[in-house]
């Protein structure tokens, strides 16, 4: 009996109804044939209710239900979720599907609804976005069932008390992957950059295939075998690619939900993920107010399953960021020249200046490239016309923080370092471009 009552819910149509009843028994004070009425509608009613409840709960259980989820979310992705319902009644019913999401979405009004026919089956798919990385708990999946009648609903729930942590986005990585592999880069953005010169290395002697590049041809194999053969070469191997985090507190600054620490920690992943794809080695360094994380440059199996479990944990900072302790630690741990990817973020001119004496230092032994990014939020400001003294004062300001990060990109580039001025959205093409473009220089 208790878990008969824990499952019956009332529908606004008994309400209604019931109102109905009301009404028709006020207007019998007045017209004594309405409480006739009344009394015929009353009955009429209680009839429909035992009805409804004896249709839904003659059967043990009527419904059956699931939700199909990843293992794990992609962090500032659409996550796919399945509901798979089937309909073991033999009557159309009527659903009303709540599923209770994380607490970190926010969403209390999430409601779907469907209709199954008898022995039907039906998968609801709907999308999730997490913006932060961490555990997100699902809580039931609560599906109200109903008759034609609909006077009440029988409470089934599935899917209880589910934990799923949500991961630096592995949809973007595979995509890029993806892409790559089938030289469609192009659609997303990635230039085609010609190569300057050939930094080649022997790979190995085959047989001659239409369109090969004549000056290729291995005379010496060709003589032995009787059979054109040709020298088959690849792309100098085993370059180091070093993602470098910072972690202070201006990457905490926040773009469409994500902070930029979320961004970079993206774009990363992808880069890395195309290194090794490019037979480079992918290595990672996190740092704040001192070098927190460090994952030497690799391209085994697994680098990318230790660079992705790395990342998951990385959190910011509310102080500044210590570059002379990264400085140093690069000159210390990293002994090959390498591309040092170090993703940042300058406000002002004399906060670069601050560091760049350290920026320098390590400029002197590796490729490096300073990724930053701009103030969106100020774009908005420069393309209105100001009406009032405010919006003029703000949009100088705008103008005044837009024309500093030029100078910055302007100043690291006299000084020999690379830079990648780009918006969140941007980060990742960006950052591929311009490891494409170093490669196809030779620069590394």
């Amino acid at each position: 009996m208790r878990s008969f009552l824990r499952s019956l819910y009332l529908n606004q149509r008994l309400f209604w109804v019931v109102t109905g009843c009301v009404v028709v028994f006020l207007l019998g004070f007045g017209w004594p044939f309405m409480l006739v009425v009344g009394k015929f509608v009353f009955f009429g009613a209680v009839g429909l209710l035992l009805v409804d409840i004896l249709m839904l709960y003659r059967v043990r259980q009527g419904l059956l239900g699931s939700r199909l989820m990843a293992d794990k979310l992609s962090n500032g992705d659409h996550n796919r979720i399945t509901l798979q319902l089937q309909n073991q009644y033999n009557f159309t019913t009527h659903l009303t599907i709540w599923d209770e999401l994380p607490e970190q979405f926010q969403e209390r009004n999430f409601k779907l609804a469907a209709h199954l026919t008898p022995g039907q089956a039906q998968a609801l798919t709907y999308t999730v976005r997490p913006v932060r990385r961490g555990e997100y708990s699902f809580g039931a999946l609560n599906v109200y069932a109903s008759t034609s009648i609909g006077f009440v609903a029988r409470r089934y729930k599935f899917a209880q008390d589910f934990t799923v942590p949500v991961y630096p986005s592995y949809i973007q990585m595979r995509k890029y992957e993806l892409y790559a592999i089938s030289n469609r880069l192009t659609e997303l953005g990635i230039k085609k950059i010609r190569k300057i010169g050939q930094n080649m290395e022997f790979d190995q002697i085959r047989n001659y295939v239409q369109g090969d590049d004549y000056r290729s041809v291995n005379w010496k194999a060709t003589a032995r075998r009787n059979n054109l053969m040709v020298n088959q070469f690849r792309d100098e191997r085993s370059q180091q690619v070093y993602s470098v985090i910072d972690k202070g507190r201006m990457m905490k600054m926040p773009f469409n939900g994500m902070t930029l620490l979320d961004y970079a920690i993206n774009a990363a992943l992808v880069i890395s993920n195309i290194a090794i794809k490019k037979s480079d080695k992918a290595g990672l360094i996190t740092f704040g107010r001192r070098v927190a994380t460090t994952l030497g440059a690799s391209n085994r199996g697994g680098q990318m399953m230790k660079i992705m479990e790395t990342l998951y944990n990385q959190k910011t900072g509310f102080k500044e960021p210590d570059f002379e302790a990264l400085a140093t630690h690069i000159r210390s741990r990293l002994n090959q020249r390498s591309l040092i990817l170090l993703y940042t973020n300058f406000e002002t001119l004399s906060s670069m200046e601050r560091q760049l004496y350290f920026m320098r230092s390590i400029a002197k032994q590796h490729l490096l490239v300073v990724v930053c990014f701009k103030n969106t939020e100020l774009h908005g400001l420069l393309n209105q016309a100001p009406k009032t003294t405010e919006e003029i004062y703000q949009k100088t300001v705008a103008e005044k923080f837009m024309y500093e990060k030029q100078l910055i990109v302007k100043e690291l580039n006299r000084h020999g370092i690379h830079t990648i001025l780009t918006a969140p959205e941007n980060l990742t093409v960006n950052t591929i471009n311009k490891y494409l473009e170093l490669k196809a220089r030779n620069l590394i």
